[in-house]
């Protein structure tokens, strides 16, 4: 007994973790992994050369930059915003209706007359000059059918600003999203780190143990396995951390930003917000409902103008020509006041107004559909937040006990009470513990952003809670 208690001093107390660690991994290929030296531009050939690189360039991100970001980088709300200021310009085509339309002719003819040739006997030719015709019309009156039209495209014009305000709503959820997924790829690429190191720490003890006799050379073996798939997942995480950077540059519009620092960190902020709540923001807020109700009245508007088809238009007329034999040798004009009357086709006119009619029933059922999908889609936000809200306590609690069990096993194996499995299994076990945990909080931040993209609005929160280091 004496004796082991000798032997486990000299392995806890006397040897030091660098004196396990010389002999691990494979020699430098300095062929692969040159020397400063060897990589550096020549200085003499080039004295003005200068090395410039992100790292001096970085900024600090936060969520709110990065929205900021979304918002005026992004290209969807770029489109949409085109849409609206199209839109303004179709209505102010329509109202050119009142504004008088102004052309200009010039021309040469040479005419000969067929019939009065043949009954006369004789050849009638002669030329026709034209130096100018000036026409300038003005319509006065079309019984309302300029204004049903100004009425419609001036709500298709608050449409597209709702759609703009929709568009403008999902891409502030999914820059949300995308930014929370961020800082969940950098805690599982600190947890898959930890990792590493506490399985570095295991082969060290065990090639420890193998090396003064206390432990079989399997337990060395299946120390090393274990630090390389450990390896292997960290890996893994670092790219999981590029992949969402990237994912998240794309919805901001700005792939090709300079390299950044994101500031921020998984937290838990609590909101004091009822079902009933949400369904009446929603009424006020989310711009799929306006836009529903303004597709509804456009139909409308349209079976009111359908009805105008056989009214008449009133307008003025006035023609000043200069020409004749010679291209100044005389002069016309004429001035009138004119009632036109559309060609009217009573059945065509019948069934346009019939189709009106089911488009405008057609919108008012889509209406209702609308109402129903997000009724739902906030239903499922509201169940879903709850839901996560309710696992992160579980989470965090998996985590306190798998650490403890780790700490137990670890402290086992440092006085060779337990076996490496039991070891790696409780280091597995924490692994998984601290990621679900983090999960469960990204899941979080993920349901709440999106229960605001379904209520069309941000949901103001209590004091945040820090996450478990």
């Amino acid at each position: 007994m004496a004796k082991k208690i000798i032997i486990l001093f000299l392995v806890i107390f006397c040897i030091t973790p660098l004196s396990f660690a010389k002999d691990l991994g494979n020699k430098i290929n300095s062929t692969e992994y040159p020397q400063g030296d060897g990589v550096l531009p020549d200085v003499q050939v080039n004295p003005d050369y200068v090395i410039s690189g992100s790292v001096e360039k970085n900024i600090d991100m936060t969520l709110d930059n990065c929205i900021k970001l979304a918002l005026g980088n992004n290209p969807q709300i770029n489109a949409a915003f085109q849409d609206i200021l199209a839109s303004d310009a179709r209505v102010k085509q329509v109202w050119s209706n009142y504004f008088p339309t102004f052309s200009w002719q010039t021309g040469y003819t040479r005419l000969k007359q067929l019939q009065l040739s043949d009954a006369l006997g004789r050849k009638l030719e002669f030329d026709y000059y034209l130096l100018g015709q000036i026409s300038l019309q003005q319509m006065l009156y079309d019984f309302g059918v300029t204004q049903n039209q100004a009425t419609i495209r001036k709500l298709d014009y608050e449409g597209y600003k709702k759609t703009f305000e929709a568009t403008v709503n999902n891409v502030i959820y999914q820059t949300k999203d995308a930014y929370y997924n961020v800082l969940y790829a950098y805690e599982a690429k600190r947890v898959a780190q930890d990792t590493v190191d506490k399985f570095q720490l295991f082969y060290d003890q065990a090639k420890a143990f193998y090396q003064i006799g206390m432990n079989p050379k399997v337990d060395v073996t299946i120390a090393e396995a274990n630090l390389s798939n450990a390896k292997l997942r960290l890996i893994e995480a670092e790219n999981a951390v590029n992949l969402a950077i990237a994912k998240l540059n794309n919805i901001m519009g700005v792939p090709y930003i300079e390299k950044y620092d994101v500031m921020d960190k998984l937290q838990y902020r609590p909101i004091n917000l009822s079902f009933e709540q949400a369904i009446d923001i929603a009424r006020e807020s989310r711009p799929e409902l306006k836009l529903a109700e303004i597709k509804v009245e456009g139909t409308n508007q349209t079976i009111k103008l359908t009805k105008k088809s056989f009214l008449p238009t009133i307008s003025l007329e006035g023609q000043y020509q200069r020409g004749g034999k010679s291209w100044n040798s005389n002069y016309g004009f004429n001035l009138g006041a004119y009632l036109t009357f559309p060609t009217i086709n009573a059945m065509l006119i019948k069934n346009e107004i019939k189709e009106a009619r089911y488009l405008y029933d057609r919108e008012l059922a889509n209406a209702r559909n609308t109402q129903n999908s997000i009724y739902l889609e906030i239903q499922n936000a509201y169940l879903k937040l709850d839901e996560k809200r309710n696992q992160i306590p579980v989470a965090m609690l998996q985590v306190k006990q798998s650490k403890e069990n780790y700490e137990l096993s670890y402290g086992r194996y440092r006085v060779g009470e337990a076996s490496p499995t039991e070891l790696k299994d409780a280091e597995i076990l924490y692994e998984e513990a601290q990621l679900t945990y983090y999960n469960a909080l990204y899941q979080y931040n993920s349901a709440k952003a999106e229960l605001e993209k379904s209520i069309g609005k941000n949901i103001p929160d209590d004091e945040a809670v820090e996450f478990i280091q």
